[in-house]
């Protein structure tokens, strides 16, 4: 019986270990993981804009009719969305779409500082704070991004920041094909 506790510990963490060497594989990509919400409208929903940012809300009615959009779902928690956040500023006006966001689970006071220290380039920001709208769009975590065409589905979907030449690669291939649907 002596030797089972003392072995139970040592077998413990060999499997957690086992675990967290099985979750480094670089071979596991997030973005590999399908979304439930490609080639269908996005979810119907309706925030309110964050307290004290000069722009408004965010609604499932502002992202069909014109051209393709970028939702970003973000948060003044995140490091990378930190990261992103000057890459997706410079993507919008390079490459000329509307990004709009969802600030996801976040202090409004902290959000505000945030974009006011990083700067705005969202044309619209809905706050999620209790995290409804983030579980209807099906996100994994922040942060998570989505391109939605001009009739309002969502035809990208991108786990991360969107921070490497690859990811803005594929934005861009993605906005190619949503604004040739369009025929913008």
């Amino acid at each position: 019986m002596q030797r089972i506790l003392v072995l139970l510990p040592i077998l413990v963490v060999l499997i957690l270990g086992g675990f967290f060497v099985w979750g480094l594989n670089p071979d596991r990509d997030p973005n590999a993981i399908p979304s439930a919400l490609i080639s269908k409208p996005v979810p119907a929903f309706d925030l309110a804009p964050i307290d004290g940012v000069d722009v408004p809300g965010l609604a499932s009615g502002d992202l069909a009719g014109g051209e393709p959009v970028l939702v970003n779902v973000f948060a003044s928690w995140c490091v990378p969305c930190r990261a992103e956040h000057k890459v997706l500023t410079r993507l919008a006006t390079q490459e000329g779409f509307p990004l709009f966001g969802i600030n996801y689970k976040d202090k409004p006071e902290d959000a505000k500082a945030w974009l006011e220290e990083l700067g705005n380039p969202y044309l619209r920001i809905g706050s999620d704070e209790s995290g409804r709208a983030g579980l209807d769009w099906g996100i994994s975590g922040v942060p998570e991004s989505f391109l939605v065409d001009a009739t309002g589905t969502v035809v990208w979907r991108y786990v991360g920041p969107i921070a490497t030449e690859q990811a803005q690669d594929d934005l861009r291939q993605a906005l190619a094909a949503a604004r040739e649907r369009a025929g913008t």
